[in-house]
């Protein structure tokens, strides 16, 4: 019989299984009692540093503006051959859209490769996209280890 466990991935292999960007789902905290506000997103990863990138968009009527300064969670996860892998990092975005080209953080977001994935009711060229930092407070990744009994 097949039974699963997990373990805690290490820096390697969190890095490796991000390579420079991918697709997640970042959830901004809200009012007590209340579910997270949550959204997909695309993101890039700065490999070493640890650092996240986004872009997000903000239709007109988009609720987003509302909750960027709140406490994130970044989840991202896949199905590999080696069985599943899931990242989690924790921490308040840095909006790097204005700052000036020499930052750390616009230097960061050039070592990037945030996916272009097109969800919009309206095309993209329509919308406004601004550009965030995530130094994340935690940053855990796990995977999946399968174990045979007999």
């Amino acid at each position: 019989m097949e039974s699963l466990r997990w373990v805690q991935m290490s820096e390697a292999e969190r890095d490796a299984f991000l390579g420079n960007g991918g697709t997640g789902v970042i959830s901004f905290a809200t009012e007590t009692g209340e579910p997270p506000f949550t959204i997909p997103v695309s993101y890039g990863y700065h490999e070493g540093v640890g650092d996240f990138y986004f872009r997000l968009s903000f239709p007109p009527d988009s609720s987003k503006e509302a909750v960027l300064d709140r406490p994130i969670a970044f989840v991202t996860f896949d199905e590999t051959d080696d069985g599943w892998r899931s990242i989690v990092a924790t921490g308040e975005l840095e909006e790097v859209t204005d700052a000036p080209y020499e930052s750390v953080a616009v230097q960061g977001m050039w070592a990037v490769r945030i996916p272009l994935v097109d969800v919009f009711d309206r095309p993209p060229e329509e919308l406004t996209f601004r550009n965030f930092r995530l130094d994340p407070e935690t940053f855990t990744g796990r995977k999946e280890v399968n174990t045979s009994s007999e």
